[in-house]
């Protein structure tokens, strides 16, 4: 690579491409060598690439190509699990739409996250991958076990583990509302020159803090177990990090201790136990300890649960609830990212804004695209009927309702008596109640 150049440039497939930037890459390295790249790209692929954001939105993206889609998220986090579905879909939909057109997938940061992107793509295609894309699909598994499976996340794994088993019917949707009551750390992380530990929880709930509990002071004498209890017992939904720090008496900071993402839909049971390598920070950090795990406990409702009393920690283990210390009170989106400033709880509520502000309409593309608008489009050609809307604006109904020029796989379209059926693929299904159940209210 040239002097000055810091960019690494992969055709996974011919027509998918991959454009990354290193973190620590300066603003003025990163827009040299992105016009650079815009040249290229359009010199060898004019007007006809989409460029897959998944960084911060930035102007000067759009700018060079307004076929841009931002969908990023926390660099070292997993995604929401919808835009996971919202990239697969863009990118199935304008790779389909032409033969000439191609997708570049950009990051500035971590390639984790187009690591997420390209095993999530595979899955996603699964069901509906033809014979002549066996080497597409050969090409992004090598790119991925080669290049970025190393660099994910453990939470970034799981996401992508939670997508291919819903798509291929393998884990069943848990629908039901779940109140988590307790965190138990099994091992204490030794922090402290004298064994001691002040652990405290932040649960986030779509990326915005839902609770955060108090300060547990424990002596060297109490290393096996530490029960965090909630009280009232938290409901949650959806998109769910929970993020343990330990506090310094010393020094007055703080230091992650562990973090971990999942989807309540995805939680089978009560009970889910996280080993040391299931998690960031405690992964690779020599001070947890490798028989410590993470066991998280809920009910399907606020009551306290039979039996609670085994929580119930020793003496020795004293709980600040001093919420007044602003070190608790740090919030915002960016310190998520571990980039810790201070910003009041005022400020954090605009900051840490939900990052799947559109998922309602994501999702219902979705089901129209696969099970209503091909077989509304053949009803109304056959019929002078028009075809039902369910209140969709007309502008978003003549956006569905055509079809791409050179679309390889249509729905097929079966008549069963006066009836009409459509072939359903397996994904709206999952979206439907996706939606349904997560994100109707």
């Amino acid at each position: 690579m040239e002097e000055g150049y810091e960019l690494d440039l992969t055709y996974i497939t011919e027509r998918i491409i991959a454009v990354s930037f290193p973190r620590g890459c300066s603003e003025e390295i990163y827009s040299h060598n992105l016009k650079d790249v815009t040249r290229m790209l359009k010199s060898k692929h004019a007007d006809n690439y989409l460029i897959i954001n998944l960084s911060e939105r930035r102007h000067d993206l759009s700018k060079m190509n307004p076929k841009t889609l931002d969908t990023g998220w926390p660099d070292l986090h997993a995604p929401p699990l919808d835009k996971i579905c919202t990239i697969c879909k863009a990118m199935e939909s304008w790779l389909n739409a032409d033969p000439q057109h191609v997708v570049v997938i950009h990051c500035r940061g971590g390639k984790g996250r187009i690591g997420v992107v390209i095993s999530s793509f595979v899955h996603f295609t699964d069901v509906s991958a033809s014979a002549d894309q066996a080497l597409d699909r050969f090409a992004m598994r090598k790119y991925y076990d080669d290049k970025v499976s190393a660099l994910m996340t453990p939470s970034q794994k799981r996401y992508v583990w939670i997508l291919n088993s819903l798509l291929s019917g393998s884990m069943k949707i848990n629908a039901s509302a779940l109140f988590l009551h307790c965190v138990v750390l099994h091992g204490m992380p030794n922090f402290d020159a004298t064994g001691v530990c002040c652990p405290y929880i932040k649960v986030y709930q779509g990326m915005q803090a839902v609770y955060s509990s108090g300060i547990y002071h424990i002596g060297p004498g109490h290393r096996d177990r530490i029960c965090i209890t909630l009280e009232p017992a938290q409901l949650l939904k959806g998109d769910i990090m929970i993020k343990c720090y330990h506090k310094s008496d010393l020094t007055s900071e703080r230091e992650v201790i562990f973090r971990l993402q999942f989807h309540t839909g995805a939680v089978q049971g009560y009970n889910l136990m996280f080993e040391k390598e299931d998690m960031e920070a405690a992964s690779k950090d020599p001070r947890f300890p490798d028989y410590g795990k993470v066991e998280l406990v809920f009910s399907e409702g606020p009551e306290r649960i039979p039996g609670a009393d085994r929580w119930q920690n020793g003496a020795d283990v004293i709980v600040d609830y001093n919420t007044a210390d602003p070190l608790t009170r740090w919030d915002s989106y960016q310190n998520i990212c571990d980039i810790e400033v201070v910003v009041s709880e005022e400020d954090h509520a605009s900051a840490c804004a939900p990052t799947h502000t559109h998922t309602h309409i994501h999702i219902y593309i979705y089901i129209y695209i696969y099970i209503h608008i091909h077989t509304y489009i053949f009803i109304h050609t056959h019929s002078n009927s028009k075809p039902p809307c369910w209140g969709v604006p007309s502008s978003l109904w003549l956006l569905l309702s055509t079809q791409p020029q050179n679309s390889q796989q249509p729905p097929r379209i079966e008549r069963r008596g006066s009836g009409i059926k459509t072939q359903i693929h397996p994904f709206p299904v999952f979206a439907e109640c996706f939606y349904k159940q997560f994100y109707e209210n």
